[in-house]
C-alpha cells in the first residue's frame, strides 16, 4: 500500500493469475471504484463465486482502502510484510522488489 498509488493483481483459489495486467489506483474514492469495477469485471468473467483481498499493511496507507473494501462487506486479508518478501524469492528465484510483482505475491 502506498501513499498516492496502489497497485492490484488477481488470481483464482488455485493462484492462478486471471488478470493478464495489474492495476494501478489511487488511494482516493475515485481510486477505490476503479478497483471495485476491475473486480466486479474479473469476477464475472472467471465466474468467481467469492473475492478474498489482501494486502500489505504499510504505514498508515492501507486504512482508508481496507475500510471502503469492508463497508462493501469484503473480506480483506492483512498479509505480513515478511511473509510477502520471502515469498516473493520463491515464486521467481529473485529478491527484485516492485509493485506489482509484490501485489501477486499477496494475492497468491
Amino acid at each position: 500500500m502506498a501513499k498516492e498509488t496502489h497497485v492490484a493483481k488477481a488470481t483464482n483459489f488455485r493462484g492462478i493469475v486471471v488478470s493478464k495486467r495489474h492495476l494501478s489506483f489511487s488511494n482516493s474514492i475515485e481510486g477505490f471504484s476503479k478497483l471495485s469495477r476491475w473486480m466486479a469485471e474479473l469476477q464475472q468473467k472467471h465466474r468467481l463465486k467469492m473475492l478474498i483481498i489482501g494486502m500489505e499493511p504499510t504505514g498508515h496507507y492501507w486504512f482508508n482502502l481496507a475500510n471502503w473494501l469492508s463497508d462493501k462487506g469484503l473480506h480483506v486479508v492483512m498479509v505480513n510484510a515478511a511473509t510477502t518478501k520471502r515469498n516473493k524469492e520463491n515464486r521467481d528465484n529473485s529478491p527484485s522488489k516492485n509493485d506489482p510483482k509484490d501485489a501477486l505475491v499477496i494475492a497468491d
